[in-house]
């Protein structure tokens, strides 16, 4: 495990940087981190031994919690490979893609109107079947090709996607209330 606090997230918890992660080793490599950085240890520390204490722990919970998460642990490699996902200012996606993402949320916004569980069920399966193919074409782009940029389109596609569950998701909630 690495103690240099300038070090990436991968090599804070001695991992390769890739999107394919072992999850149980990153896990392990975190509760060993925390274990040796946690506050507690340091109650009757300095303050600024306390501090520091703190800024690891922090920076161990933000370095996890980004690589556990594969949407975050891709967005993180490919901006550690100098490539921006400019998910907020890039929008450009293919005719194809936005067309589907709009046919899907006419579907979402019908079922919702007449408060079609089922629909909006279905609808939230054919996401999770797209966003599964996506992922798969994700972890290509990263490991395989080291194509960044083909990744950050990627991820793009994967946000638009998690904005649909989120506004399923509110509508199910709205439904069931």
């Amino acid at each position: 495990m690495n103690t240099d606090f300038s070090s990436n997230y991968f090599e804070l918890f001695g991992l390769r940087p890739a999107y394919a992660i072992d999850a149980a080793r990153l896990e392990s490599a975190y509760r060993e981190l925390q274990s040796q950085v946690h506050p507690d240890r340091f109650a009757s520390a300095t303050d600024a031994e306390r501090r520091r204490s703190m800024q690891w722990a922090t920076r161990a919970n933000e370095a996890y919690q980004t690589l556990k998460k594969p949407l975050s642990r891709a967005r993180y490699l490919v901006e550690l490979n100098g490539v921006d996902t400019a998910e907020e200012t890039d929008t450009a996606m293919p005719a194809g893609f936005l067309m589907q993402q709009i046919e899907w949320r006419e579907d979402a916004q019908d079922a919702r109107d007449s408060r079609d569980t089922a629909a909006l069920d279905t609808l939230t399966g054919e996401l999770a079947g797209e966003k599964t193919a996506l992922l798969v074409q994700l972890e290509i782009a990263l490991d395989g090709q080291q194509d960044y940029r083909l990744a950050a389109d990627i991820v793009r596609k994967l946000r638009f996607l998690e904005k649909l569950e989120e506004e399923i998701g509110d509508a199910l909630e709205a439904i069931d209330s």
